[in-house]
């Protein structure tokens, strides 16, 4: 039971991501990507190859700092972002 504690921060942390990104890209301008869906801790968005770079540094902040104010991580909080034509291929 040790581990459920960890398993439920990072689904809170995944769900506040996931409310705080639609706000986040309608504000950098980005009105064509769109978030598809959540599987385990990682979100996918579907983008035009047009907002490819520009998307990337909103994604990885919003989910970078999902935790805050809320709670206070001793370690950083790890982002990674992947790019293809599919999910197999973004990783």
């Amino acid at each position: 039971m040790v581990n459920a504690r960890v398993q439920g921060t990072a689904a809170d942390i995944i769900k506040r991501a996931m409310v705080q990104m639609p706000g986040a890209l309608k504000e950098a301008g980005l009105t064509g990507t769109k978030m598809l869906l959540q599987v385990h801790d990682e979100l996918v968005f579907e983008v035009p190859e047009a907002e490819v770079e520009a998307v990337q540094p909103v994604i990885h902040r919003v989910m970078e700092n999902a935790h805050r104010p809320l709670v206070d991580l001793s370690v950083p909080l790890g982002v990674e972002i992947g790019h293809g034509p599919s999910w197999g291929d973004a990783h």
